[in-house]
This record gives C-alpha cells, structure tokens and sequence, in this order.
C-alpha cells in the first residue's frame, strides 16, 4: 500500500500509521492499495462490504458507481491489447470528501501516467484526480482501437494476396474479443454519463461539465468498436470469397489439363485396338508421327487455352 498526500500536484509519502480519517488542511490522501489492504482501510474509512467484496472478487468487474453516504465507489476497466488477445483490468476507485483510495490486483498503466499530469495541473482535490484517471483509461481505448484497426488492415491485405486457413481462425478469434469488448464498453459508458450528468455532492458542478467530453470520447469508442464488428464480418466474407475463388481457379486448371488430354487419350486409344488393317502400325516413322501430332496438339490447346485466359 502507498499512500500520498497530493497537495498542488506535489506529493508527499505517508506513513499507514499517520493515516487518519481527519482531512488533512489542504490537498487530499491518495491511497493506492490492493485487496489485502483493504482490512485496514475498510473500518478507518467506513468503505461498505458490498464495495470491499467485489475489490476481492477474481471475476471481472462490470463497470458501475455506487454511491453511499461519505464515499463513492466507482469501478471502470483500463484496456490492454497484446497483438493475440484484448484484456480488461477492473480499477476499483473509492472517492470521498478528502481522500481517493485506488484498489488493482493487476499492473494499470494509468495510475503511473497519470501522476506527472497531476503535477503538471497543480491538482489538490480528489474529484479533479478522478477525473483525469478516468480521462486516461478511456483515452487508451483510443490507442487500443487504433491497433486493432491496423491488425484488421493487416488481416485484409493478407486474405486479399494469400488466403490460408489460419486466417479464419484469426478472424473467429478477433471477432470475438471485439463483441466481448463492446458488450463491455455499454456498462462503462453508462458510468461516465452518470458522472456527467447525475448530481453528486463529492464531485465539483463545474468538474462534471468536464466528465462530458470524456463520454463523448466514450460513445465514439463505442461507435468504433461497433465498426470493427462489420468489418470482421466482411473480412469472413471476403476469406469465404478468397477461398471459393481459389477452388474455383484450382479446378479450371485441372478441366484445362483434362480438356487438352482427352484428344491425346483419343489417338492413343485408336492405336491400341491392335487392329491388323492399320497401316500405320507397319510404317517406319509412325511412332514419331504420332508422338509429334499429339505433342503439337497439347501445345496448340495449351497456348489457345492461355490466349483466352481459361488459365
């Protein structure tokens, strides 16, 4: 457990046995804890069992706010994306009057980036840091979409110049990360408006007209993500069309070789009757005659066959 007093984005370490429930003169307590400390800081700051049980809980979150009578207990998920596969990381956030406590059982990139903007901004207060970590978390959507735009541009180039197989599981496998990660997204775009829009007394009125612009960006992640669904279903339309004209391109080729053989099946078929009254059986030159008639009449359909692109 880490515990700062944040005071004109300046941060000062304190000590757990200094930390008391009494706001300090100026700035705000930031606490960034894990499960374990939450026995500690569960009875110091009266956080509510219901919020202490799903900071423990391995499963992931649904995003959600819940507000209680001295804190509110706020839950988003910070998004990573590893090129194979998109995770959700549950940043449980409670926020009272002179303090913000940030429970992870992971890694969250935004909690090490967010504090040079705290001092950048000369932030004093709780609610003006919570919404500059949420502003954080939701703009990382944006880097994440970006690429997987890429990888679905990739993805497209590849199956348009060489279709294989593996492709299709890729875009299975893609296709259903993005649904998961949009069914997601509705829940924590919800949570935003509410902060945007819902009066609460923890959050400075003229603070929540910012909350706005991050659900903005919120409902054009959404609306990405959306895209993204169509476009996978294009790009297993487009492989399913890829295949089909590969087949098809397979089997011209083979009806051209079978077209140009039949003849040459007919002649060698002729000659094996073993009919007494052919007199070419008996010629000197015959064999040759034959095997020249029937290589220029390979080459002749071959070359017809390729003058009118039939392969």
């Amino acid at each position: 457990m880490k515990i700062r007093h944040v005071k004109d984005g300046v941060f000062t370490t304190v000590d757990d046995v200094e930390l008391t429930t009494t706001a300090p003169e100026e700035g705000f307590y930031w606490i960034d804890a894990d499960g374990e400390d939450l026995q500690i800081l569960q009875p110091l700051f009266s956080l509510h069992d219901l919020a202490v049980e799903d900071c423990l809980t391995e499963e992931e979150q649904r995003p959600k706010i819940e507000t209680y009578d001295n804190h509110y207990f706020i839950v988003v998920n910070s998004i990573r994306f590893d090129d194979e596969e998109i995770f959700l990381r549950a940043l449980n956030i409670f926020l009272g009057r002179h303090y913000i406590i940030t429970v992870t059982n992971q890694k969250i990139n935004e909690l090490r980036a967010v504090k040079p903007i705290l001092w950048e901004q000369e932030v004093s207060e709780p609610d003006r840091f919570l919404y500059l970590l949420i502003d954080l978390v939701v703009d990382n959507y944006f880097t994440v979409s970006d690429r997987i735009e890429v990888k679905i541009e990739k993805l497209e180039e590849d199956i348009l110049m060489h279709t294989k197989r593996s492709h299709l599981s890729e875009i299975i496998g893609l296709r259903s990360e993005i649904l998961w990660l949009k069914k997601m997204l509705g829940p924590q775009k919800e949570v935003i408006n509410i902060l945007n829009k819902k009066d609460l007394r923890l959050i400075d009125d003229q603070l929540q007209k910012y909350f706005r612009d991050i659900y903005e960006n919120a409902v054009k992640i959404s609306e990405n993500f959306e895209t993204f669904r169509e476009l996978m279903g294009n790009l297993r339309e487009a492989y399913q069309s890829s295949i089909a004209n590969r087949a098809n391109e397979i089997m011209r080729v083979f009806t051209a070789i079978t077209t140009i053989f039949i003849p040459l099946t007919l002649i060698t078929g002729i000659y094996g009757m073993n009919f007494d009254n052919m007199p070419e059986l008996h010629w000197k030159y015959s064999y040759y005659v034959v095997i020249g008639i029937m290589i220029v009449l390979g080459a002749g359909m071959y070359y017809l066959f390729r003058k009118r692109d039939w392969i």
